[in-house]
């Protein structure tokens, strides 16, 4: 049955990517496309993609509650978070710098200009984000690692009762300092989600300014022989890299147990980026879906992605595995489980299941399989030490800007980055006006 023609399918809010002022905005159909449409008195219309393909946004976001009448009228600017937040903090992202060593076209932070934060300040910091034995606190920036005192911050922060402790990073220094990754592991760093475009040098030359793959690979093998497990993190760009989905995923696959997974992140336009976007500027998480499938010829699909239920269902998504050493690559998650992440569904439980697959274990501490009394392994004690050695997630999140932001999906988000005293949804606290360069 086609589709109808502009058939309204939802009403939210958002804001004008103009003025900011908030406004009324609905989700349209337009053939096989979900536009965000907004009206702004004093700056016009605006009607951005969200959704492209086959793939039914009415099953996909299945039970997520509407935006309704309970809404605070000046969100999102004055969120801390709110009474009328539906989502606890997850994951913490805290700036301990605004320098970076790169100069990306595409940078949410803005981050290259601008001084590192006083180590007194961030030790204080630490104290209010950290609740003992639950915290996963991401330590971003600009780029952490230009700070020599990067493993002194880990280890405070650990000392604290941090429980994961993340680090977003180019790998820079990471491939360049082994002795320097070596800290960070002493320190109590648990793994590193590692800025990682695609399998190409051409793709790095777009998109951070420099042939970067061999420093990547250097970065993997240190953080590898340290313990510390790696996530590789794509910024998918249309025209770009789109069409090496599945090269980067096969190449983590090829890095485990080192590598723990691919953390997908289609373009969002905030922060730093070339020029105001236009629709075929967009990479919707529905094609996301659509490209794993094809480019991984069926490895990875929509029979074993759930979308996420912490966070709202257009925000992302999750899937694990286990890359057997015999080459099998088992799939674990099933889309109709109940809830985020195999039948997770509050932000502890998040945290505890993601922090885990994606921290390095110690093989040293997992026993090998029993042998059985034919002297092989048991099959059920050998499985059980692969997953645990290793397991593969690949997972999505799709950040909002001012042209898509839906103020439904900021309400459930649970990514908080804590700033001036207070935790911000991270779309909120990113949020470009008039943006570009």
């Amino acid at each position: 049955m086609p589709y109808l023609k502009d058939h309204v399918i939802g009403k939210t809010r958002s804001i004008c990517p103009i003025c900011g002022r908030q406004l009324p905005a609905q989700r349209v159909r337009r053939g096989e496309d979900i536009l965000l449409e907004k009206s702004c008195p004093e700056h016009g219309d605006f009607s951005t993609v969200i959704w492209r393909g086959r793939l039914n946004i009415n099953s996909w976001t299945c039970g997520n509650e509407p935006l309704g009448d309970d809404y605070n009228p000046n969100c999102p600017y004055d969120c801390g978070l709110c009474r009328h937040h539906i989502s606890d903090t997850c994951c913490v992202l805290y700036e301990v710098t605004r320098r970076c060593n790169l100069h990306c076209s595409f940078c949410f932070a803005e981050g290259g200009a601008g001084e590192d934060i006083s180590i007194d300040k961030i030790k204080r910091d630490i104290c209010d984000i950290v609740r003992p034995g639950q915290t996963f606190l991401q330590l971003s920036g600009g780029e952490p690692t230009v700070r020599d005192d990067l493993p002194e911050i880990v280890a405070y922060a650990k000392a604290q009762g941090c429980k994961f402790l993340q680090l977003n990073s180019n790998g820079l220094r990471l491939a360049e300092d082994e002795q320097f990754v070596r800290q960070l592991a002493e320190a109590g760093l648990s793994f590193v989600f590692l800025q990682f475009d695609g399998t190409r040098d051409d793709i790095y030359r777009k998109l951070r300014g420099r042939e970067l793959l061999e420093i990547k690979k250097q970065a993997i093998d240190n953080c590898g022989k340290h313990h510390i497990g790696v996530t590789l993190v794509p910024t998918l760009v249309p025209g770009v890299n789109t069409n090496d989905i599945g090269n980067i995923v096969r190449f983590g696959i090829s890095r485990v147990p080192y590598v723990r997974g691919v953390h997908f992140q289609p373009v969002s336009y905030f922060g730093r980026y070339p020029a105001p976007p236009a629709n075929e500027d967009r990479y919707t998480l529905s094609e996301l879906v659509a490209d794993l499938g094809q480019q991984t010829n069926g490895m990875v699909n929509i029979t074993n992605i759930a979308p996420s239920h912490c966070d709202h269902p257009l925000c992302g998504f999750h899937s694990s595995f286990i890359a057997m050493e015999d080459g099998r690559f088992i799939a674990l998650t099933k889309p109709d489980s109940e809830g985020c992440c195999c039948g997770v569904t509050t932000a502890e439980q998040n945290r505890e299941y993601i922090g885990r697959r994606w921290s390095r274990p110690d093989e040293s501490e997992i026993p090998a399989a029993v042998p059985s009394e034919a002297g092989e392994p048991d099959d059920l004690d050998e499985f059980l030490r692969q997953a645990k050695t290793r397991a593969f997630t690949v997972t999505a999140m799709a950040f909002q800007d001012a042209y898509n932001l839906d103020i439904e999906r900021i309400r459930r988000c649970s990514l908080h980055v804590y700033a001036d005293g207070k935790f911000m949804p991270f779309c909120a606290h990113y949020l470009t006006l008039g943006g570009g360069q």
